[in-house]
């Protein structure tokens, strides 16, 4: 009976020592690929980054950036479309450490349902979302759902296309917004889709401070 226990453990020890094994051996293929992708990645330039979808969390993602690059001590500067009539959390935090930010400040379009003042309004926060594509000492913009002001019409696609490609080439730009135009997916160099599966909202529960604004 002993013998046979002994058998077992060992049977089982040499069991465990070949998941280990094999888990080594996956993780190593694993790490060579990765390691051939890093070697592969030379080229330095600046970045246009995309997050779109029906989800919630595509400002917050873009923020979640704009806070990273001020944390590595990069220069941001930030343009909100269509928010910007309440409090907003992300600003007082940012602006402490010198982020500017130009806001449109007309809130949801359902709620101005003025297309002139939408229009007007975001014309004006374009021209200062042009000079800070223009500067190369702004490492970072953030367009913070500037897709809805092309889709609407409010400013002009081809003139945001045209303004993207001819940016500072080390400048990193985060797009934010639902239902992105397909020519700027095709251009950007990363494009994240957030997708809606549940929201507390839908449900009956009104938004929250510091989770939703």
């Amino acid at each position: 009976m002993t013998e046979q226990k002994e058998l077992d453990t060992q049977t089982d020890a040499t069991r465990e020592q070949t998941k280990k094994q094999k888990h080594k051996e996956r993780q190593q293929k694993v790490k060579e690929k990765v390691d051939a992708k890093i070697a592969k990645a030379t080229e330095d330039k600046g970045l246009l980054l995309v997050v779109t979808g029906n989800g919630k969390g595509k400002s917050t993602a873009g923020f979640g950036m704009a806070a990273r690059s001020v944390g590595h001590g990069l220069n941001v500067g930030v343009v909100q479309f269509i928010k910007g009539t309440w409090d907003c959390g992300e600003r007082n935090l940012l602006e402490q450490h010198g982020v500017p930010f130009y806001v449109m400040a007309t809130g949801f379009t359902w709620e101005t349902q003025d297309k002139e003042k939408d229009t007007a309004a975001a014309q004006a926060v374009w021209q200062d979302a042009k000079k800070l594509l223009s500067d190369p000492s702004v490492n970072v913009v953030l367009l913070d759902e500037i897709t809805y002001m092309t889709n609407y019409g409010y400013i002009d696609l081809d003139e945001v296309i045209d303004t993207l490609a001819n940016r500072p080439a080390d400048q990193h730009v985060v797009i934010t917004g639902r239902a992105c135009h397909r020519r700027i997916i095709e251009m950007a160099d990363t494009v994240s889709e957030v997708q809606s599966i549940k929201h507390a909202f839908e449900a009956g529960i009104k938004v929250q401070k510091g989770i939703d604004w």
